[in-house]
């Protein structure tokens, strides 16, 4: 009921105000829709906004960056937002394009002003438009790959097990097959569904599972080779898995990830990277565990280099992850969580373990587990309350020409509704994500000089000593970040067009992070005198300097 009073309400704003603006209407976009949207906010706010195009797909599509923010726009800290992580998940897309147009609809205001002059966003709404392709293809079928013809089942034929829609229903479903050898049974908390038979408890399946088709090319396996391709959460570089299953040939192989990836290296003032997708450290945050590593012994006369290999989240990091995660329940209103699967080469570790960055993930929209309930039971019962559209496909018995004779039926819940939200649910679940990562953003790193003393020792003789703080709540770093070399650190320096020499204190100073709300002293003894400056900072986490005169 609330659900729809707030539908009504935005519905009524709309019509009194005659504002109804392309890209906050609560519907999925087409990859040509959402470049279209993003060249209008572009157009709109020329000011405030920059569009690139970062990459092609194998199909053609292009894909798109939109970079927000007032001034110089790569010089101040930075947050990514990353929609069309998979391509199951439509609803990442929408939310990461609804946040550009809400933050640019909202720029005149003074809090987001202020905001945008102090950190940069910089938004990729759809990562893999060719993935998102079966959310509006006929017949509709979930898919997670992109164009790159592939030989996914390795019999040097390409393309040519894809799904079929076999009742001709206009979805890609399940298909179900009566057999005493199968590993499935139907499942007690909904007689719609079926499960993996528990043998534990003495259960014995009596169902095949595969999705809606035929076996093509009479390998024994069905749909396995379909249109296409590799899929961008599996072609990262942490984890990856050689020879996955639509893993690519080898890590950052595809058009796709080289794009989001070389976009992400080139802008060094990235703190934090948001995504949008299976993966999921803001409803449960991660929690550190034990690292593997590996240590060299030093040869004599070198530095000594250590390798290690971490595979958890670092335990300052772990507790920053549990301050977003707390502020996105409260935000969102979401409870418990939908899961975390450790898929081999997934983009939201990579940006953590590899790119060296703060890394949130969620999909944006789940609907909250039952004890003793499977996901898909769960989302049955809530569907029946909160959502007017049928989201399963009754069983329909077919005729298949691969088991002759066996009971096959076709069925089950439509593709990508379980990921997503319907469209008249889906303007609350952008706006939500919207607050979350506005609030987000005001949680920044933030330097600042503080305490500048300048003390005379003897005739141009000076002691300088300065505080630099950290007021922001997230670190200047992240901790595993300290440890990349692809993460700018704190740069400290002291200058003047006097000549002046400096007899302690190093005129340029590289400096570790700082942690939220964390000082760290600077001295200097110098001989002379003059106009100085001081300067301490970093892109990732902004610069202040602080200006003197010693006589």
């Amino acid at each position: 009921m609330k659900i729809i009073i707030k539908s009504l309400i935005l519905s009524l704003l709309i019509f009194f105000t005659g504002e109804e603006i392309a890209f906050t209407q609560a519907k999925y976009h087409e990859p040509g829709e959402i470049n279209n949207i993003l060249g209008d906010l572009n157009k709109s706010y020329p000011g405030l906004t920059r569009l690139e195009t970062i990459g092609r797909t194998y199909s053609g599509k292009d894909i798109k960056a939109l970079s927000i923010g007032s001034g110089d726009i790569d010089t101040r800290p930075g947050i990514a937002v990353i929609g069309g992580i998979d391509g199951r998940y439509a609803a990442g897309r929408e939310i990461a394009l609804g946040f550009a147009g809400r933050l640019l609809k909202n720029s005149g205001n003074d809090e987001i002003k202020d905001l945008l002059g102090r950190v940069s966003f910089y938004v990729i709404p759809d990562a893999s438009p060719d993935a998102i392709s079966g959310f509006f293809s006929k017949p509709m079928a979930e898919r997670l790959i992109n164009a790159n013809p592939t030989d996914n089942d390795r019999d040097f034929t390409i393309d040519e097990d894809p799904c079929e829609d076999l009742n001709g229903d206009g979805f890609i479903s399940l298909m179900r097959i009566k057999d005493p050898t199968g590993s499935y049974i139907i499942d007690p908390d909904d007689e719609r569904l079926l499960r993996k038979a528990d043998l534990s408890k003495g259960e014995q399946g009596s169902w095949i599972v595969y999705t809606e088709g035929t076996d093509n090319d009479s390998d024994g396996k069905f749909n396995e080779d379909s249109q296409g391709g590799v899929n961008f959460n599996n072609n990262f570089s942490f984890e990856y898995e050689e020879f996955g299953e639509n893993a690519g040939i080898h890590a950052a192989s595809e058009k796709e990830s080289r794009a989001v990836a070389d976009f992400l290296y080139d802008h060094f003032n990235i703190f934090a990277v948001f995504s949008f997708g299976p993966q999921d450290n803001l409803g449960q945050p991660f929690k550190p565990g034990r690292q593997s590593q590996e240590t060299q012994e030093p040869d004599p006369g070198q530095w000594r280099r250590r390798s290690r290999k971490i595979k958890n989240i670092l335990p300052e990091d772990s507790e920053q992850n549990a301050l977003l995660s707390g502020k996105y329940l409260e935000l969102t209103g979401y409870k418990g969580s939908p899961g975390f699967t450790r898929e081999p080469g997934n983009f939201m570790e990579w940006a953590y373990y590899h790119y060296g960055r703060y890394s949130y993930s969620t999909p944006g929209w789940w609907i909250q587990a039952e004890k003793g309930m499977s996901p898909e039971a769960a989302f049955l019962k809530y569907a029946s309350e909160n959502i007017e559209e049928d989201v399963f496909i009754e069983w329909q018995e077919i005729d298949h020409p691969d088991f002759p004779g066996k009971t096959v039926e076709v069925g089950g819940i439509k593709p990508f509704a379980l990921y997503n939200p319907p469209e008249h649910l889906l303007g609350e679940v952008i706006e939500s994500n919207y607050q979350f990562l506005v609030e987000a953003a005001k949680l920044r790193p933030e330097l600042e000089l503080l305490d500048l003393k300048t003390e005379k020792l003897e005739k141009n003789l000076h002691r300088i000593t300065v505080s630099l703080h950290n007021k922001g709540i997230f670190a200047t770093a992240s901790q595993l970040g300290d440890q990349v070399k692809w993460v700018r650190k704190i740069k400290v320096e002291i200058k003047s067009d006097s000549d002046f020499r400096l007899l302690s204190g190093k005129k340029i100073e590289i400096s570790e992070r700082l942690k939220a709300d964390e000082s760290r002293e600077y001295s200097w003894l110098i001989n002379g005198s003059g106009d100085f400056t001081i300067s301490a900072g970093a892109v990732i986490c902004g610069m202040d300097e602080i200006s003197f005169t010693v006589r």
